[in-house]
């Protein structure tokens, strides 16, 4: 595409413009096995974001390690991000932010 001289897609713009209206954000986990994005509407507290997982990660929210996705691929992941100071621990009152890499501590 940007041999042709565009910058996005026009379905890439379809769906940017789509989340603004309908106020929606993207949250990933990362695991050994997997990375998923998962969506959110804006201003969605920690508990609440992890309930879209599970609905027992609700009530059983504890806290939340958070980074941006960014640091999170420069650094190699959850291993090498620990020691940068680049990640936060939330509690219950954390707001998911657009492009968040989150691991959620959950009581069973």
């Amino acid at each position: 595409m940007k041999d042709l001289g565009m910058e996005d897609s026009g379905l890439n713009k379809l769906i940017v413009a789509g989340y603004k209206l309908l106020n929606l954000v993207t949250y990933f986990t990362s695991g050994l096995q997997e990375t998923r994005a998962w969506t959110v509407t804006k201003g969605t507290k920690g508990p609440d974001a992890a309930g879209v997982i599970h609905t027992d990660f609700v009530k059983g929210y504890i806290k939340a390690d958070v980074v941006n996705w960014k640091d999170f691929v420069e650094n190699g992941g959850w291993n090498g991000i620990k020691g940068t100071g680049k990640m936060r621990l939330e509690g219950k009152e954390y707001i998911v932010e657009d492009g968040d890499v989150v691991y959620f501590h959950v009581a069973t």
